[in-house]
């Protein structure tokens, strides 16, 4: 027997799959009535390197698209470039090489490194989002959009990340600092191109509800992003003196059901109330202070709440002669809602720590069951359960939702306002301030405003010759690119010089796939046949920025008539990370896990510095980071262990929505297994053997039974488990001997084994089926079927009890009656002990499930 090479072995394989043009996509017509199955992986950045998180996502996206191969689908399985963005201007200023070579260098090694995965990718179908020919359609159906009324420019306060020079999203916003450099966002005013995703903000609501093949959490985040409330718009009168330009202070609220518990009013800091106010040294310090804080739902509901009070006051319009305080609040702001809210201190949590730090009014106004209205009240926690309006005149002895309906009926018949629904989510600004990404494709003329660039001209290509020695946006200062003539009037004009985000980029690029080479920006024949996506996979990190995008640009292109679909994915799995544990000097230096023994002292686990000798610090277990040295090169893996070991490892070691954690046992434990497979497929001997009957079909029923949990499996994306099978069944086989079972019974066996490997460790696997004598390549075989009854057990375990405890269990046959069940247990001699000297009053037999003696 020989041993298992996969050095030699997977480059091999590989090159067997290249010659044969295995992975080649076939178009509808060529299909030959199969059915179609697109299974996408968010594709990758390209940064230069892949990771051990990049071999788990594209090894779950493998398999899903080589079992669904075998079952006979029509696979669509593409990979491309998200490639544009900072990085690649970063590297030019801090290398002094340009990003458009230093991207093109980083995909060819990265391509490299995935093509030795081995993944059944169609690579011809391969583009990246920075070439020419993508961008140039981007703008395109940018233009249509233009056209359709889904694109606007106006001037905005925006995110601006003083790192990275540009604007940010709300949603590239986290924690209130950038998403990518981690700087604290500051606020600007600044003329922007938006997207009009509000005008679709009811449709991604409804939509969710379709999409019962995503995770519930992910729906869940996108429903609270785009944050629709239904609620009351109405406007506080003011008490005195009015602010210039104010007839009324309008408010929104979703709990009109409280308004006789407010307890002040509260604008944001921008609100324009505030412009209107007298200067003084101790607004604008406040107004600077909030501007620093945070601007996320999180860092508002957690941080410190501070106020500033304006001085003017509200009239209640419930309570006559009752006024209210109006304050300047860090927690309201202006991009939800009216930019202003009353407060109801004793049933909102934040306006209660907001009313006891400035010792304002709390008036309790919802009573929970049972209380006493005497004697409730709040203390620190405000109360937000069910509960029964009091103290609220008109309103006493309703529930809320009545009283809701109430009071809006009152503000409206009292002509101050009405009932509304809003939303959180915002146009989306996808103008940044940089050179590398799509140039937005307008031109502006000072005689004819902005003028779209014609078809004709596109694509609006990126000029090569830029330098990055100064800071700001290269695009702005070229001596040429942007000097142009305007299409209309022909006297001098300009380009636009802001960059599309790159968000912009990934919300389509599924679609494009589809048809790479089509003159236009999505062939709909082909968009048709394939979309939606059968299976998406990628990290939840993305469930609002991409996934949210990707779903309002699909709608707005079936706006614009390039597509039928309005959801892009059909399905979506969010895979868990892979982590490391950590490892620090006394110093705190970071060690890298290579250079890392661990020992055991008298059951202590320890860590070891292999170079120095000296004891290191355990820390937590986290995601891999570069910084924490906590990062395992995948090459260095696959040289080792070789890449079938390793996908083996990241698909086999937890569920695949949980994180995995990375260890050199774990990775050990999988390179043993595919030796042992090996041995197991060269270990068939070539002469006939007959062998025993009972003892062949034994082994048939275990490999059947392991078709059918592999299967099902798979097919419920329970990878971890369908592997566990395949380890027990492996062990059936090293237990059994060939000469008991025979070769036939045994190669049967062993090529269900094969088919079952084939989407986890597919270069082993194609080794083990020209092994056992088959042609062609495991790859394009079908997938191993399962006779379902020798994949069922002949007969089943069943618990018996006496008088509701266990006191010992039958192998029943399936289909025995209740009487045959009854008679074995009686014969049972353990039953019959605990039976002795009772009297058996009722036997209760569930088939399947389990025999009671009830005894007395």
């Amino acid at each position: 027997m020989s041993r298992y090479n996969p050095k030699e072995s997977e480059p091999k394989q590989r090159a067997r799959w290249d010659d044969a043009q295995v992975f080649l996509t076939k178009g509808a017509a060529e299909a030959q009535g199969k059915d179609k199955y697109y299974v996408l992986e968010m594709f990758p950045y390209p940064s230069g390197r892949i990771h051990m998180g990049h071999v788990r996502n594209y090894a779950m996206g493998d398999l899903v698209a080589r079992f669904k191969r075998a079952r006979g689908f029509n696979v669509l399985h593409p990979m491309g470039w998200d490639a544009f963005g900072m990085p690649a201007e970063n590297a030019a200023m801090e290398r002094g090489i340009h990003p458009k070579g230093w991207t093109y260098d980083n995909i060819a090694n990265m391509k490299t490194q995935l093509q030795r995965l081995g993944l059944s990718i169609d690579w011809t179908r391969e583009f990246a989002t920075c070439d020419a020919a993508y961008y140039g359609k981007q703008q395109k159906w940018f233009l249509d959009l233009l056209k359709h009324d889904l694109v606007y420019r106006k001037e905005s306060q925006v995110n601006w990340d003083p790192v990275d020079n540009t604007v940010l999203a709300n949603e590239q916003v986290i924690d209130g600092k950038g998403w990518r450099s981690g700087a604290v966002v500051e606020k600007r005013n600044l003329t922007q191109w938006f997207l009009k995703i509000t005008q679709y903000a009811d449709e991604l609501i409804e939509g969710l509800e379709t999409l019962d093949r995503w995770p519930d959490k992910v729906r869940l985040m996108q429903a609270n992003w785009i944050g629709r409330s239904k609620g009351l718009k109405f406007s506080f009168k003011f008490a005195d003196n009015a602010p210039a330009g104010f007839d009324g202070l309008e408010v929104y609220t979703t709990r009109p059901d409280t308004l006789f518990g407010a307890g002040f009013v509260a604008v944001a800091a921008d609100h324009p109330l505030v412009k209107a106010l007298p200067a003084s040294p101790e607004l604008d310090a406040f107004i600077d202070t909030v501007k620093k804080g945070g601007t996320t739902q999180e860092e508002i509901d957690t941080g410190e709440k501070l106020g500033f009070n304006t001085g003017v006051k509200v009239a209640h319009p419930f309570k006559d002669g009752e006024t209210l305080d109006v304050w300047i609040a860090n927690f309201v702001l202006m991009g939800y809602g009216t930019g202003a809210i009353f407060g109801c201190p004793a049933h909102d949590q934040r306006d209660l720590d907001f009313a006891r730090k400035y010792d304002l009014p709390v008036t309790e106004v919802v009573l929970p069951a049972d209380a006493d209205p005497e004697v409730f009240t709040v203390g620190t926690e405000a109360y937000t359960g069910p509960g029964t309006i009091f103290n609220s005149d008109f309103l006493d002895g309703l529930d809320i939702e009545a009283a809701k309906e109430q009071a809006i009926a009152k503000i409206e018949g009292m002509g101050l306002g009405e009932g509304a629904t809003i939303y959180r989510l915002r146009d989306w600004g996808v103008s940044r301030q940089r050179y590398w990404g799509c140039p937005i494709p307008v031109i502006h003329c000072e005689d004819c405003g902005v003028v779209p660039v014609p078809d004709a001209q596109l694509p609006v290509v990126l000029p090569d010759d830029v330098t990055f020695d100064v800071p700001g946006n290269p695009l702005d200062r070229h001596p040429t690119w942007k000097h142009v003539k305007c299409p209309h009037c022909q006297k001098d004009a300009r380009r636009e010089t802001d960059t599309l985000d790159t968000f912009v980029d990934s919300s389509w690029y599924f679609a494009r796939f589809t048809a790479p080479d089509a003159n236009e920006a999505i062939r709909k024949a082909d968009a048709d046949y394939w979309l939606p996506v059968d299976q998406y996979i990628g990290g939840i990190e993305h469930a609002i920025l991409h996934l949210l995008y990707s779903r309002f640009i699909t709608r707005a292109l079936n706006t614009c008539g390039y597509l039928d679909v309005k959801e892009p994915f059909a399905g979506l799995f969010t895979q868990g990370m892979l982590t490391h544990e950590t490892y620090k000097t006394e110093a705190g230096e970071w060690v890298d896990p290579s250079d890392v023994d661990i020992i055991f002292d008298n059951s202590r686990r320890l860590a070891k510095r292999l170079s120095t000798g000296e004891h290191l610090k355990i820390g937590d277990i986290e995601k891999m980071s570069k910084s924490k040295k906590n990062v395992v090169a995948p090459e260095d893996i696959f040289d080792t262990y070789g890449v079938d070991a390793a996908r083996l490892f990241v698909l086999s070691d937890s569920p695949p929505e949980r994180d995995v954690q990375w260890t050199t046992g774990g990775v050990e434990g999988s390179w043993r297994f595919t030796s042992r497979v090996w041995t197991e497929f060269d270990s068939l001997p070539d002469e006939e053997i007959a062998g025993d009957e009972a003892a062949a079909l034994d082994l048939r029923k275990a490999a059947h039974k392991a078709s059918k949990a592999v299967t099902e499996g798979f097919e419920g994306f329970r990878f971890n488990a369908a592997i566990a099978k395949l380890y027990e069944f492996v062990n059936v086989l090293r237990a059994s001997d060939v000469q008991k079972t025979g070769t036939a019974a045994r190669r049967e066996a062993l090529t269900i084994l094969a088919g079952l490997i084939a989407p986890i460790t597919p270069h082993l696997a194609e080794e083990g089926w020209t092994r056992l004598g088959h042609d062609g390549l495991i790859a394009d075989a079908a997938w191993p079927q399962f006779d379902p009854q020798l994949a069922t057990d002949d007969v089943y375990i069943l618990p018996v009890q006496v008088n509701g405890k266990k006191r010992g269990e039958l192998s029943v046959k399936l289909g025995a009656s209740e009487d045959e069940i009854r008679e074995m247990a009686l014969a049972d001699e353990s039953v019959k002990r605990h039976l002795e000297g009772v009297t058996v009053r009722k036997v209760i037999v569930v088939p399947n499930r389990i025999l009671n003696f009830v005894v007395g």
